[in-house]
């Protein structure tokens, strides 16, 4: 038979495991959770030892956490770790890049996700954590009530991310907190064995109480503390803010409820899904729009900026979304006075089976109008859905800014803000030099940004082959060293090595997803399908902003003003040989204005303009930012969690003033002194006379002299009201009580202090009068129902 620690431990190593439960369907096979049960157990054992050695309960906690570091760097890091087990500085970094990895892998797959290394390594920290706290809450500190937190915190996370939780799960893993607390209730109840009813005010199952009545055992409350938690579970993840916030979770996190038959539905990653998009054996239509003018603007429609490069795949920071303003800020570094800007009026319909989070729209727009549930997000530009807002049907209107540059625009150009030069051009530390030295020899030659940007796209327009078969290998750090070797791909290789090996020029740059213009159905109608999606690269030129090229061959357009300073202004038609292009000389490049905005924008939108604007600034618009909704509403919940586990101390001290209140009578303070000796662990007895518990309040209590001697006086006023001929008031026996707690707070070490303080132990009677209370009442209503039919019989027999 198991002990009552060993009984709790079990307990919590089943809770655990049950609400682990809840993650497998966030993975493609269940291999890990194999692993998670025998870290689990191993952190269960360590506890197990810890108790039964003894060690002091934080150095049990202390040995757990020891132990699972060494526990998962055998199973991570076995050969960058001293002897397989003691992680040092390369076994951190290791750790490190795992987290890293295991992190842009939960953005990059849709659920349920491939588990690598980094996706395992961040299960296994999570349930391992949670093991220790549960573990050390339920069995080494014997409160098994507050270790339902942590496994709701990991439930929570669960059904965050998946919606589709089914309800099996849900009960497991409140099956696994109820055993918990059950663990715990036979354990208390063995401590004392029988539990007896209350007598007079005492309320009942409190110690040392003798009555007939019927007591409330721990297990009734624990199955009431369970209710409660099963109420909590459901109530909490509909209040908390979405674990998808914020702008995609990097670009992990789409909500597209798409039917799932092919294309772009569903798509998570618009990268992992773009290839899928070009190989289907139907261009299905996805959207189409028009402009007001009826005339062809070749105009790509992007829906998101992918500016994170880990060395194999782009995805999109996490940034703030805002609600969309009626007029969009200037576009980022848009600043020449003499750059042609013209405004376009466009209609979009997009078809209703094409469902995903991102609006289509060309850049830069500058106003769009749709539902009120799209947000949209400053830095990308883009428009995003929330609360499940899809494209799928949607209808909408927006104004877009066809910039025109020209090369000398371009060529001109100076250095970029520090900032976003620093954020744009960043490349991960193991970036391959083979690709830095193809970039440098590609561009040999070239005097400015610009023309190193027109040598990188004539590279890889005039050698390289499009080919869609080819695969997208998203955990190769050398795809781009291969891709330059191969010399074929699709848009996303072309993009991607482009993009690098700017950023290793020092230009910034970021790849852009979306569509080229698509097929003119006549009247000015443009259909785009599947067919269509694609991806490009954007540099950033200073006075100009961010800037489209297109390195992939025979796809969408390559702009005119990315032809080099000889070329013609003319854009070239698919497919065209670069060498075919015509030679024109372009305009002189303007000086850039003082201005800080286009003349041609000023006439847009003057107000989205300002003069004293640094280049690049963003307007920050109207933002419901951190006091959105859903924000507001979780913090209002973790001020009801920590107010409700604030409760108990606020009870007490509510009740220790008015106990020691100036004319207080002694009965009241003899209470008050039962319930401090409680707090600091001497629980009561009423089977003893006060003197009789006062010797042993002073030997458990440690008391000293002066201490004493005021439990003494206690004692003794409290005497005398109850046996002598006639009450005596007794004068100081409220001092004396607030001397005796001094008492018990010098003698007892500080966890036992913290506990008294903020966790009194005494707080129990609240419960057990309400209890008491909810039994009395229903008690009273069963006597009311049986009074009432007794006087129904008499009348039912006399109408028989």
């Amino acid at each position: 038979m198991l002990s009552g620690r060993g009984r709790l431990a079990f307990a919590a190593w089943t809770a655990t495991l049950l609400t682990t439960t809840a993650l497998l369907p966030l993975t493609d096979g269940a291999g890990w959770y194999f692993q998670a049960v025998f870290v689990v157990s191993v952190v269960t054992g360590t506890g197990v030892v810890g108790r039964r050695i003894p060690l002091a309960r934080p150095a049990t906690v202390a040995l757990q956490v020891l132990v699972s570091v060494m526990l998962l760097t055998l199973m991570f890091a076995a050969s960058q770790a001293f002897a397989g087990l003691i992680p040092g500085p390369e076994a951190i970094r290791h750790f490190a890049d795992l987290y890293e990895s295991g992190g842009q892998d939960v953005r990059d797959y849709a659920i349920p996700a491939p588990v690598g290394d980094g996706i395992r390594l961040l299960l296994l920290t999570g349930v391992t954590a949670v093991a220790i706290l549960v573990d050390a809450l339920a069995a080494t500190y014997r409160s098994a009530a507050p270790a339902g937190l942590p496994l709701l915190a990991l439930y929570s996370v669960a059904s965050g991310i998946n919606d589709d939780n089914g309800w099996l799960l849900f009960l497991l893993a409140a099956c696994g907190y109820l055993t918990l607390l059950l663990a715990e209730g036979r354990e208390r109840l063995s401590q004392w064995g029988r539990v007896f009813g209350g007598l007079g005010t005492r309320p009942p199952g409190r110690p040392g109480t003798d009555s007939g009545t019927r007591p409330v055992t721990p297990m009734r409350t624990g199955r009431r503390i369970g209710a409660m938690a099963l109420g909590l579970a459901l109530i909490a993840p509909a209040v908390l803010p979405s674990l998808s916030g914020g702008l995609l979770e990097g670009a992990g996190t789409g909500t597209g409820k798409g039917n799932g038959d092919g294309g772009l539905v569903n798509a998570v990653n618009p990268v992992v899904q773009l290839q899928e998009s070009l190989n289907q054996p139907d261009d299905r239509e996805v959207l189409t729009y028009r402009a007001s003018d009826k005339k062809d603007h070749n105009l790509y429609l992007r829906f998101i900026a992918l500016d994170r490069f880990d060395g194999v795949m782009w995805t999109a920071s996490r940034r703030d979304i805002r609600p969309v303003p009626d007029r969009l800020p200037q576009p980022q570094g848009m600043t020449l006075g003499d750059l042609q800007v013209d405004a376009v009026d466009l209609q979009v319909q997009a078809q209703k089976w094409y469902q995903q989070q991102w609006l289509p729209m060309p850049y830069p727009a500058a106003s769009v109008d749709v539902g009120d549930d799209w947000r949209f997000e400053p830095e990308g530009r883009t428009v995003v859905g929330t609360d499940g807002q899809d494209t799928g049907g949607e209808r909408y209107r927006l104004t877009t800014l066809e910039v025109q540059p020209t090369a000398g625009q371009l060529a001109a150009a100076g250095p970029p803000p520090v900032e976003l030069s620093r954020e744009y051009t960043r490349l991960p530390p193991r970036f391959p030099a083979e690709v830095r030295q193809k970039a440098v020899e590609v561009t040999k030659g070239a005097t400015n940004k610009y023309e190193q940007a027109v040598a990188l796209q004539r590279y890889f327009q005039g050698s390289f082959t499009y080919e869609t078969s080819v695969d997208l290998d998203r955990n190769d750090p050398q795809a781009i060293v291969k891709f330059l070797k191969d010399r074929k791909g699709f848009c996303v290789h072309f993009s991607f090595a482009m993009a690098s090996m700017a950023r290793s020029l020092g230009i910034p740059a970021r790849i852009a997803v979306g569509f080229t213009p698509g097929k003119d159905q006549g009247d000015g109608v443009m259909s785009v399908g599947l067919k269509d999606a694609h991806a490009w690269p954007e540099l950033y030129f200073e006075g100009v902003g961010w800037t489209r090229f297109e390195p992939t061959p025979t796809r969408g357009s390559v702009p005119s003003y990315s032809l080099g300073e000889s070329s013609s202004t003319t854009p070239r038609n698919k497919g065209q040989d670069p060498s075919a292009a015509p030679t024109d000389t372009a305009p002189a490049a303007p000086l850039p204005s003082t201005s800080g905005c286009p003349a041609s924008l000023r006439n847009i939108d003057p107000a989205g303009c300002s003069s004293q604007a640094p280049a690049g600034a963003l307007d920050t618009g109207g933002d419901d930012g951190f006091f959105s909704g859903p924000v507001v509403a979780g913090l209002v919940l973790v001020a009801l969690v920590l107010l409700l586990l604030a409760a108990p101390a606020l009870w007490r001290r509510r009740a220790r003033r008015a106990r020691l209140a100036r004319g207080a009578p002694a009965l009241a303070a003899w209470a008050e002194l039962g319930d401090s000796a409680w707090d600091f662990g001497v629980p009561p007895d009423d089977a003893l006379t006060p003197r009789q518990a006062v010797v042993r309040l002073i030997r458990l209590g440690s008391l000293d002299a002066e201490a004493s001697a005021a439990a003494h006086r206690v004692a003794t006023a409290v005497e005398r009201v109850l046996y002598a001929p006639a009450a005596e008031p007794a004068a100081g026996v409220a001092g004396d009580v607030r001397r005796v707690v001094a008492g018990l707070g010098a003698a007892a070490p500080r966890r036992v202090r913290l506990r008294a303080r903020l966790a009194p132990r005494s707080a129990a009677q609240v419960a057990w009068a309400w209890s008491q209370a909810w039994s009395e009442r229903t008690q009273r209503w069963s006597e009311a129902v049986r009074a009432a039919g007794m006087r129904l019989r008499p009348r039912r027999e006399g109408a028989s």
